[in-house]
């Protein structure tokens, strides 16, 4: 019996690694306003609410990506080498032909981290992304989210452990499956 060949190990589809993080503060969360207007450059987020996170970079793992985006967007500095860190995985997502268009699925490593209070955290408020704003916990999901966030936030929200698909078309969820772990 003959096998097809795995559209990954084509060539066909690619994986993009990536990750997501929410942080924490008090009855906060940090999320970025995916507003940006940089010049010759389409943000397929625009408009949206997210947590901060980006792709995954060569040879790096999903909690060195986390710390490193955490960084780079907001300025706070999480260890990856410290165990003791307050950066927790706190789940993964699967978006098959989320850029159709690139013939990309992405996998997507969630994160959460707690700020303490105590810490004197000043942020550059505006990124290259978009504005970086701290929105009441009761609020996020009134925020304009992707679709899909609705369903995996909640999760996020009360710390719970997860892990699911979610699949879109013309940026809309048409399947879903997540499940508490």
């Amino acid at each position: 019996m003959s096998y097809p060949e795995n559209v990954f190990e084509s060539g066909e589809r690619k994986l993009i690694p990536a990750v997501l993080v929410y942080l924490f503060r008090e009855k906060q969360v940090l999320m970025i306003h995916r507003n940006s207007q940089i010049s010759g450059k389409v943000d397929h987020h625009e408009g949206k609410w997210n947590g901060l996170g980006g792709k995954c970079e060569k040879d790096e793992s999903p909690l060195e990506a986390a710390c490193r985006e955490v960084e780079e967007e907001s300025g706070f500095v999480f260890d990856s080498k410290n165990p003791n860190s307050t950066l927790k995985s706190l789940g993964v997502l699967q978006f098959p032909n989320f850029k159709p268009q690139k013939n990309e699925d992405w996998l997507v490593f969630v994160f959460s981290g707690i700020i303490p209070q105590s810490e004197n955290f000043k942020y550059n408020e505006t990124q290259n992304e978009g504005d970086l704003h701290w929105v009441s916990i009761d609020q996020v999901l009134n925020l304009n989210l992707w679709p899909g966030d609705h369903f995996f936030i909640p999760y996020v929200l009360q710390g719970k452990p997860f892990m699911g698909t979610l699949w879109y078309q013309n940026q809309q969820v048409v399947r879903t499956w997540i499940e508490e772990l």
